[in-house]
């Protein structure tokens, strides 16, 4: 399955487990390390339409600046996300899997396998 993609940390252990899995399981992603390639915002939207979901759903708290930058307030808008995952791409959760079957932040790594 060469169409399936995922959005890579790898100094985050979920995101190496997920790829592992993928491979142990004859899937050869194709693998985007996000912290190096960035974000924007087309890509960013287009991905929340894969999910069905909004910024929010997306948005990495932990280990982020995202509570010092406002960005958990329930107020903060889906642009005021993007916008600022653009700026620091950690701000987004990791590890997402897109397949032709959909896409999903795939925490635990085994959400994968409904995609393959």
């Amino acid at each position: 399955m060469s169409d399936v993609l995922i959005y890579h940390n790898p100094a985050c252990g979920t995101s190496r487990n997920t790829l592992a899995l993928l491979r142990e399981k004859g899937v050869e992603p194709k693998v985007v390390e996000y912290l190096k390639t960035g974000w924007t915002k087309a890509q960013l939207e287009d991905l929340l339409k894969l999910l069905g979901a909004p910024a929010r759903d997306i948005l990495r708290v932990r280990g982020t600046q995202a509570h010092e930058l406002g960005l958990t307030d329930p107020a903060a808008s889906d642009a005021a996300l993007i916008a600022a995952m653009i700026l620091d791409p950690v701000l987004v959760e990791r590890p997402i899997v897109v397949t032709p079957k959909g896409a999903a932040v795939c925490r635990p790594a085994e959400l994968a396998l409904t995609l393959i």
